[in-house]
């Protein structure tokens, strides 16, 4: 529920600060007063389009904000945007001399798109002028499943919709590229055929090197490892000899300075390290073999590696991931080119939008029967007596909302045959039953407030009481806030404000003004007779207010 709306320096609203409660609020004045100003404002906050037109004159910028009761459904798509979910939901837009605005949630920066996101959830807005969309077909057809609650079926059709519009797209680009596809697929299969033939494997290269170098140094390896072990442990003047006689003599000297002990100790550790050492090399010796054929084939191998790297323009140890992905890319362009694998998908696709669509139209009829019942009975109690409607739900194209075209249909007078709304209905008559279908329509909706903006236009009389009746039942369901110049439906309102204009500084202003029981007399009286207001209108403004 709308709770309060703060107004700064907006067209000609200097600074307002209007407090909101449940039930059914009406705003009257003058005309050109500025009331459907304070619905402009409101609609600036749920994202409506800005520009340096809605700035005050001399004003530095303007500024709106609207606070709301946080709805529980709405936490988690807080929670997601990381903003912080409080009692109160504040929407706020700040509007420059240059027409940038920017958008804040609970004081958080935010774009203009979330503020629609949620605006969609709190309000909803039928304008003075919302009999003229009930020409459009789309206009009738989004009113339906408003009323009928078929967001998830639509939805669900949406989706259907972009799938097989995707796939069928798929299916058009490989029917109608398919002479170069194939071009480019036998490209890739010779190349991935090639690096198949000689599959390289991830980090052969460079074994296949270390292995080359140990082949071909095979001879000088063995007269290495020999030599050394001679050196080590040879039978004349060799390191282990050496080592052991100098440990022979320091332990012939401890028993004269024990601090020679440690030196001992690592003499003793050379000559254990040295007897290690002698035995790995004779371990190596007896592993290391001249093998021509090995190396030969080790070279052969580098060869074909090299050369298919070379022909390919990459080094040789990627060739084992550039075989993995011309595999991948030959596998996507097979898929995308399986131009029998994308007609059945197409034709799956297809079919799920058929079987979505069918909910909805299944929904759309029975949604309809509904509603032609409500709007013709809405009809008897506004002036069309013995008057029908009709929603015709036909066949139509394919689209994203569903295959089916919805028209609106109004038969004025008993015994004729209802036809298009468009054709038959006077203006009078749109401006009535706009009203029953928006009345009837917010009825079902879920958001907790709903505005009207002087959708009584055109209406007088005893019709006038019946509007002022319906809004008022409907105040009784949601927050229901109406800009009038009816009396009779000012008279139902719980709250009254009056919008009034008055000069100031050689500049116009709007002011809002909460009116009290004495305040709503007068208000009702002047909208009742006018400029001179007499005891009689006041007499029956009293009675209106106490009916």
């Amino acid at each position: 529920m709308l709770r309060t709306l703060h107004i700064r320096d907006f067209v000609i609203v200097d600074q307002a600060d209007i407090h909101f409660g449940p039930g059914f609020t009406v705003f009257s004045g003058e005309t050109g007063a500025g009331k459907s100003i304070l619905i402009d404002a409101l609609a600036l906050t749920l994202g409506g389009r800005a520009d340096a037109g809605v700035l005050r004159e001399g004003a530095a910028r303007a500024d709106v904000s609207a606070v709301f009761d946080t709805p529980e459904h709405l936490g988690a798509w807080l929670a997601e945007r990381e903003i912080e979910a409080e009692e109160e939901l504040v929407l706020r837009r700040v509007v420059d001399p240059q027409g940038r605005s920017r958008a804040f949630i609970n004081g958080v920066p935010a774009t203009v798109a979330q503020l629609r996101e949620l605006g969609d959830s709190l309000v909803d807005i039928h304008g003075q002028h919302a009999h003229q969309s009930l020409m459009r077909a789309d206009a009738q057809r989004d009113l339906l499943d408003t009323h009928g609650g078929h967001g998830e079926l639509r939805g669900a059709v949406a989706q259907a919709w972009k799938t097989w519009r995707e796939r069928l797209k798929q299916l058009e680009a490989a029917e109608r590229d398919s002479a170069s596809r194939e071009a480019e697929r036998e490209r890739l299969a010779w190349q991935a055929g090639e690096l198949e033939r000689l599959a390289p494997q991830p980090g052969e290269w460079e074994t296949l090197q270390t292995e080359h170098s140990r082949l071909s140094h095979a001879q000088s390896l063995l007269d290495g490892a020999a030599q050394a072990i001679e050196a080590l442990d040879g039978e004349d003047d060799s390191a282990s000899n050496r080592v052991n006689a100098a440990l022979h003599l320091l332990q012939q000297q401890l028993r004269h300075d024990p601090a020679l002990r440690g030196v001992c100790e690592e003499l003793e550790s050379a000559s254990i390290a040295i007897t290690e050492a002698v035995s790995d090399l004779n371990n190596y010796v007896s592993k290391v073999e001249l093998d021509p054929a090995r190396l030969a084939q080790a070279e052969q191998r580098l060869s074909d590696v090299f050369e298919t790297a070379r022909k390919f323009k990459v080094e040789p140890e990627t060739l084992p991931q550039l075989s993995a992905d011309l595999r991948r890319q030959l596998d996507a362009l097979q898929a995308a080119g399986d131009v029998g694998t994308l007609r059945k998908q197409t034709e799956a696709a297809q079919a799920d939008y058929a079987k979505a669509a069918a909910k909805l139209t299944a929904a759309r009829r029975k949604t309809a029967k509904d509603l032609g019942k409500l709007v013709t009975q809405a009809m008897q109690t506004l002036a069309m007596q013995g008057g029908r409607f009709e929603v015709e739900v036909g066949a139509g194209a394919p689209s994203a909302q569903g295959d089916d075209v919805v028209e609106f249909q109004v038969a004025g007078h008993a015994g004729v045959t209802p036809r298009t709304l468009a054709k038959v209905a006077s203006g009078g008559e749109l401006s009535r039953i706009s009203l029953a279908l928006s009345v009837i329509a917010s009825s079902a909706a879920r958001v907790p407030t709903l505005i009207f903006d002087e959708v009584d236009s055109g209406v007088g009389g005893a019709v006038a009481e019946v509007v002022g009746r319906l809004l008022g039942e409907l105040g009784q369901r949601h927050q229901v806030l109406c800009v009038t110049h009816l009396p009779q439906v000012a008279a139902r309102g719980g709250a009254h404000y009056r919008v009034s204009k008055a000069e100031s500084k050689g500049t116009t202003q709007s002011r809002i003004t909460e009116l009290d029981a004495s305040d709503r007399v007068e208000e009702i009286a002047r909208m009742l007779g006018g400029i001179r207001i007499t005891d009689t209108t006041r007499k029956h403004a009293r009675e209106m207010l106490a009916t």
